[in-house]
């Protein structure tokens, strides 16, 4: 409750915080500007046996030429990757590579980074934005599995009403190499076409999580919900599928460097450390979502707006710095 209140008022003073406090906040969450500072995070966490997924901050772009960016931005990080043998993936946000403004272009653009990563085994994530792209993104991913490029998947959120048919359907068309990040969804949509309350949208997560196993997906469970996570353990188990314990499900994707047994818990950098090491004590595969790049002030704002609780999580860490390590 008390983080509730804190968090609301906060995000009531946003646009007259100063941007060096923003800047203050956004250091547990962001890794920072440049690659160097995400490969030094990366390096971190897998101390701790965690792997990452990098994402260069950005999104909607207004011209192509800001497409261009990206595209070598992302083959710097592929190079990163491969160069320091981390256990990483990319995260790709499809409307930053030009899809809403040429599609074609945009595809073309996509299509680059993911034959490149697929030449080194890196898996590609597409995030999901709000729901004016929802099906664009799906159909990126399922022109990727046409061309054979299975390195590919994508966000899902489940507070979308649609979410259960797009499960449904991905995996009927991939045909066994179904790979999701399920999630509650930080874009606060319509109530014409999501849950709106936390009951409804955790419920509308928990199914998700059901039917996505149960048709043979591979699925990064990304939540720091003790709710969601506890349901998701026991659906593990209820389905002989945990640590230690080899994916035996008929149509399951195989064999997939830096995955686990179908599936492994996510979460974002600087949030739930403590529940991510526990997990990753326990045996579970755990991947932390690393994002950099100049764009930190825009993700930070539409964070803290959009979730709160962050700014609770931020004060508690300054007054408990030793509970609340990242």
């Amino acid at each position: 409750m008390a983080g509730g209140i804190f968090g609301r008022i906060v995000v009531s003073i946003l646009p007259v915080m100063p941007k060096f406090l923003i800047g203050w906040v956004a250091r547990r969450y962001v890794a920072g500007k440049d690659l160097q500072s995400a490969v030094k995070a990366m390096k971190k966490l897998e101390l701790e046996t965690a792997c990452t997924t990098v994402d260069v901050l950005g999104e909607e772009i207004k011209s192509l030429e800001e497409a261009e960016f990206f595209v070598e931005e992302y083959k710097r990080v592929i190079f990163a990757i491969n160069k320091e043998n981390l256990n990483a993936n990319i995260s790709i946000k499809p409307t930053a590579f030009g899809l809403l403004l040429d599609r074609e272009k945009g595809l073309e653009n996509i299509s680059k980074i993911c034959e490149l990563a697929a030449k080194t085994d890196i898996f590609v994530r597409l995030d999901m934005e709000d729901h004016r792209v929802t099906q664009d993104t799906i159909d990126v991913v399922l022109e990727m599995h046409s061309r054979n490029l299975t390195n590919v998947g994508c966000v899902l959120q489940s507070r979308l009403f649609r979410t259960k048919e797009d499960i449904q359907k991905i995996c009927e068309i991939t045909k066994g190499s179904a790979d999701f990040r399920l999630c509650k969804g930080i874009y606060l949509e319509p109530p014409e076409i999501s849950h709106t309350d936390y009951q409804s949208i955790v419920e509308s997560f928990c199914s998700d999580i059901d039917l996505a196993l149960d048709l043979d997906a591979y699925v990064g469970i990304a939540s720091h919900d003790l709710k969601v996570i506890n349901y998701a353990k026991d659906a593990l188990k209820s389905r002989n599928l945990g640590p230690g314990v080899m994916d035996g499900r008929m149509n399951s994707p195989k064999n997939r460097i830096g995955k686990g047994e179908g599936y492994e818990f996510q979460f974002l950098l600087g949030v739930r450390g403590n529940v991510r090491r526990k997990l990753a004590d326990e045996g579970h595969l755990t991947r932390v979502y690393i994002p950099y790049g100049s764009q930190w002030y825009e993700y930070s704002m539409r964070r803290l707006r959009e979730n709160p609780d962050i700014a609770w999580h931020v004060f508690k860490a300054m007054i408990f710095p030793w509970n609340n390590r990242r």
